[in-house]
C-alpha cells in the first residue's frame, strides 16, 4: 500500500501528539498523585444526618479567620437554609446528600459542585466581597428542584 508523504507526516503527528498526552496523564496520575476529589472522602448516605459534621449542619470557626460551612442537600432543600459568614474569611465547604445527584453552584463565584450520594464534595473560597449569594443545584433532582436554594450572606465583621 502506497502512502502520500503528506499522510506519513499526519500521521508521524497523531501519534506522537497522542503518545504526549498519555505521558502527561500519566506522569499527572501516578507520579504527582492526583485523583479524581469525589475519591477522597465517602459517606454512608442512609445516615448522612447521624455522621459528623453533618449531624450538626452550619458554619463552623476552626482557625484564625478559617470557618467549616457543612450543609445535607436533600430533597428540594439545603440544610442550613441562610448562612452568614465573615468578609475574609476562608471556608472550606463541603456538602453531601441523602437522596439523589444534586448541584451546589453558588452564583456569582466559582464554586460549583456536583454532589452525589456516598461522597462529600468540598471545595474551598476565600469570601473578600460583602453581599448575598443564591445557591442553586443545577443538577435536576426532580419535581421541585427549582425551588431548591439556599443564600450566604457575606458581612463585614463584627
Amino acid at each position: 500500500m502506497h502512502m502520500h508523504k503528506f499522510e506519513k507526516i499526519w500521521l508521524f503527528f497523531g501519534i506522537g501528539s497522542l503518545f504526549v498526552f498519555l505521558t502527561v496523564i500519566g506522569v499527572s496520575a501516578f507520579a504527582q498523585g492526583n485523583q479524581p476529589p469525589s475519591c477522597l472522602t465517602t459517606i454512608d448516605p442512609d445516615k448522612v444526618e447521624q455522621t459528623p459534621p453533618f449531624d450538626k449542619p452550619g458554619l463552623v470557626k476552626v482557625g484564625e479567620n478559617e470557618y467549616q460551612l457543612n450543609m445535607v442537600a436533600s430533597a428540594f432543600a439545603y440544610i442550613p437554609n441562610q448562612v452568614e459568614i465573615p468578609k475574609g474569611a476562608k471556608v472550606t465547604i463541603n456538602v453531601a446528600t441523602k437522596d439523589v445527584i444534586h448541584g451546589f453552584e453558588m452564583v456569582g463565584t466559582n464554586v460549583n459542585m456536583m454532589v452525589e450520594p456516598g461522597y462529600v464534595s468540598s471545595f474551598t473560597k476565600t469570601f473578600n466581597e460583602t453581599g448575598e449569594f443564591t445557591i442553586l443545584c443545577n443538577e435536576y433532582c426532580g419535581a421541585g428542584h427549582h425551588m431548591m436554594t439556599a443564600k450566604v450572606k457575606v458581612v463585614d465583621k463584627q
